[in-house]
């Protein structure tokens, strides 16, 4: 903005064209921190049973970046969760315009984002991590954050964690209802392909039961390769109760 003098305080002068603007000062940092320069192009998923919420729908309705290529949401419909993600997955990766976008992000029928700018803020995070997600709890009272293990601490683990607030918490693994994943990680060959994410539960002996929830499951083989996760308690997710009318 250039702040004009009034016709009033007017006095002779010389006038050349180097006024400066108000963001002169900043405009480098503000690009560079919201990436709008930068390929941002997003598929989005959603495993679903087939029929979604109205409410969660709405608010899908996220703000999303100027000038970039947004794709979906491309619906998973009644597989098993595991099933579904891996076959999304393995569908765009096989799709020759499909496979050239840069991100995906996961959205789940009883989730959404809190404020608009979700998804503009999980983008702001992926320099130093692969897979950045919004903030939602467990359903019910006691509920735990859906921010598993602390990175610093060994082994491995998958603790809930409270992530700070208002920045992003680095961890080893999340829930999928709203996170932003680098698409080329899932192209790593180190993965079986197509089967990145698994359900599973069983007993081995001398050893117990081994229980996964499909994100968990790929977020152990991730760390252990080397990606990066963190939670972004900027962004707030919603987790709708539609049978009880609640968000949680």
């Amino acid at each position: 903005m250039i702040k004009l003098s009034k016709m009033a305080d007017t006095k002779p002068q010389i006038v050349m064209s180097n006024d400066s603007y108000h963001n002169d000062s900043n405009w480098n940092e503000r690009l560079e921190k919201e990436k709008t320069y930068r390929d941002l192009s997003t598929l989005i998923i959603c495993p679903t049973r087939g029929v979604i919420p109205s409410r969660v729908v709405a608010n899908w309705q996220y703000v999303r970046p100027m000038n970039q290529k947004i794709f979906g949401p491309i619906f998973m419909e009644r597989m098993e969760v595991a099933t579904a993600y891996n076959q999304g997955i393995k569908m765009i990766l096989e799709h020759p315009d499909l496979s050239k976008f840069k991100y995906i992000l996961t959205i789940e029928e009883d989730n959404y984002p809190q404020y608009p700018d979700g998804l503009l803020k999980l983008y702001e995070g992926m320099d130093k991590y692969d897979c950045v997600g919004g903030l939602y709890w467990t359903k019910g009272e006691g509920g735990q954050p859906m921010c598993y293990g602390d990175p610093n601490v060994k082994p491995l683990n998958f603790i809930p964690r409270n992530p700070t607030p208002n920045e992003l918490t680095p961890c080893n693994g999340l829930g999928m209802g709203f996170n932003l994943w680098r698409l080329k990680m899932f192209k790593d060959k180190r993965f079986k392909y197509g089967e990145w994410f698994k359900t599973m539960q069983n007993f081995e002996p001398n050893v117990g039961v081994k229980a996964y929830t499909q994100d968990l499951y790929f977020f152990e083989k991730a760390v252990g390769l080397g990606y990066k996760f963190a939670c972004d308690a900027r962004v707030p997710v919603v987790h709708w109760d539609e049978d009880n009318q609640i968000a949680w």
